[in-house]
């Protein structure tokens, strides 16, 4: 593994999101000296809080899985996850509502979960989830330490053993055809294969591999941390504190100085802070400006979709909801054409509502409930411009209203009491390529090795973490992406670890 070389004493961390709060974390274990610099007045990064009106809004990820691998962080300074987070893990981890009113509860309980299949569609179809969900067991335990959490230093490091382990299970297949071998209902299979989508590819297009993450969804628990999703970007920030970081907040980088190949200090809107190496969190086309330099790369990088999310406190909730609900269309395939081909906004939309409110009521006044609801929808290179959002953004947000409207959430637009419309034109303002949040797609040609590197070619000791870097979207893998970034300075692959973790905390199978 190449590391980066010549003295490292002191690092900056740019950027205190959870990848930047996790490469800290494992710096600070490996005894390095840590300052963090943040542009907003509070850490999360995208995982951020906005208050609305007595509401407690997570302006980022609602979903939490592995949540292991935010422990392991914590034990690199010796601390542990449940001791600052309290974790409520969700049963069902979804439910799934479909366009024809049936509805499925999604279970990580295996048992729990094959009798839910089995009322849903059969027996048929519970011995196929038997065969898949051992399937997706085994192709997370090839994946994790080969593919997702290893530093590449050319192609060549897929020339593993593992690789035709993966080929053998069929990872290298397309992941709507190999989930069809386990489940021929297709409700059913959307539950399975909707998660490619965040990655930036169609199920029919997706390698088989990507049903990895539909083992964290569905096998290893989803879970919520009491106080919302900010609450673990705080309680690292403060493990980082106590460990002995420097938290700067309110500091915008403007520039690196940079004299050779080397960068000798980090500029921000109020001081000029020496270092020996720097680990670079913003998205792609931040970074990149900030280094005075973007990589040369065959063809352009591809990005995944956007999203358009509605924020709204409401003075009632809908007993049909779950923690998380999927409430898909009757369209599949040409909702994934729309989003990443032809530019379309959905015309039948799939979308996700999550009500934290109901894990934690008091992220809303006493007797009021939150929803956060997530329409994906093409990114700015594919789809409209982020300029055409100002006029667009109150129309589409009159019809999703519409659409929750007509799948139950009835008088959804009278029980609004506060709300906050986040379209492309928010996430471009922030600094997101191609105004999405979901970064780089995970094409073949921008997975693993392929993916833009973490080590930045021309400059010594700048490191890079986050989504558009390796391993890639989404919070285990970003979390992952820090201890990445972090062993490339310290020169140490492996994490801190107890082998006696709690379960719960693990997210092992039960």
């Amino acid at each position: 593994m190449r590391t980066v070389r010549g003295r490292t004493d002191h690092v900056v961390v740019v950027g205190a999101g959870l990848s930047g709060l996790s490469a800290a974390l494992y710096l600070l274990g490996s005894g390095r000296r840590v300052t963090v610099v943040e542009r907003d007045a509070t850490p999360g990064g995208r995982a951020g809080r906005r208050a609305l009106g007595g509401y407690r809004i997570d302006t980022g990820p609602t979903v939490l899985t592995m949540p292991q691998m935010a422990d392991e962080a914590f034990a690199a300074v010796g601390e542990r996850l449940a001791d600052r987070v309290d974790l409520i893990p969700l049963h069902p981890a979804y439910r799934a509502c479909f366009a024809d009113g049936s509805a499925l509860d999604v279970h990580t309980d295996a048992a729990a979960m094959e009798a839910e299949v089995e009322r849903f569609a059969g027996a048929r179809e519970a011995a196929g989830y038997r065969r898949l969900r051992a399937w997706l067991k085994r192709l997370y335990a090839v994946q994790m330490r080969r593919f997702i959490d290893v530093n590449f230093d050319s192609p060549l490091g897929l020339l593993t053993p593992d690789l035709a382990r993966l080929a053998a299970l069929g990872g290298f297949g397309r992941l709507d055809a190999r989930i069809a071998r386990f489940l021929t209902d297709e409700r059913l299979r959307r539950v399975f294969t909707f998660q490619s989508l965040y990655a930036g590819v169609a199920p029919a297009r997706a390698l088989a591999a990507y049903a990895v993450i539909a083992y964290m969804d569905t096998v290893a628990g989803v879970y919520f941390p009491r106080g919302g999703m900010h609450a673990l970007p705080r309680a690292m920030a403060a493990a980082a504190a106590a460990a002995g970081a420097e938290l700067r907040f309110g500091h915008d980088v403007t520039h690196l100085e940079r004299p050779g190949n080397r960068v000798t200090a980090v500029r921000t809107t109020h001081e000029r802070i020496p270092c020996d190496a720097v680990v670079l969190t913003p998205d792609l086309p931040v970074a990149h400006r900030l280094l005075g330099r973007r990589p040369r790369r065959p063809v352009p990088l591809r990005y995944a979709p956007s999203a358009v999310v509605l924020h709204v406190g409401t003075t009632r909730t809908w007993p049909h909801l779950a923690h998380h609900t999927l409430s898909f269309g009757a369209a599949w395939q040409r909702t994934f054409e729309e989003l990443t081909r032809t530019g379309c906004l959905m015309t039948d939309p799939s979308l996700l509502i999550t009500r934290p409110t109901a894990g934690d009521p008091g992220l809303a006044p006493e007797g009021r409930h939150l929803h956060y609801v997530l329409a994906p929808c093409p990114n700015t290179e594919v789809g409209m411009p982020a300029t055409s959002w100002a006029g667009l953004a109150p129309r589409y947000r009159d019809s999703l209203l519409a659409t929750l409207e007509r799948r139950g959430m009835t008088g959804i637009a009278s029980a609004i009491e506060e709300e906050c419309l986040v379209t492309p034109a928010d996430w471009t303002e922030q600094g997101h390529a191609a105004g999405t949040p979901f970064s780089a797609a995970h094409t073949f040609a921008q997975t693993g090795p392929f993916r833009p590197r973490n080590l930045v070619r021309g400059v010594d000791n700048v490191v890079l973490a986050g989504c558009g870097t390796t391993p890639g979207v989404g919070v285990p893998t970003v979390l992952i992406s820090g201890r990445l970034a972090a062993a490339r300075i310290t020169g140490s692959p492996s994490p801190c670890r107890r082998p006696t973790r709690a379960a719960a905390v693990r997210g092992e199978d039960r």
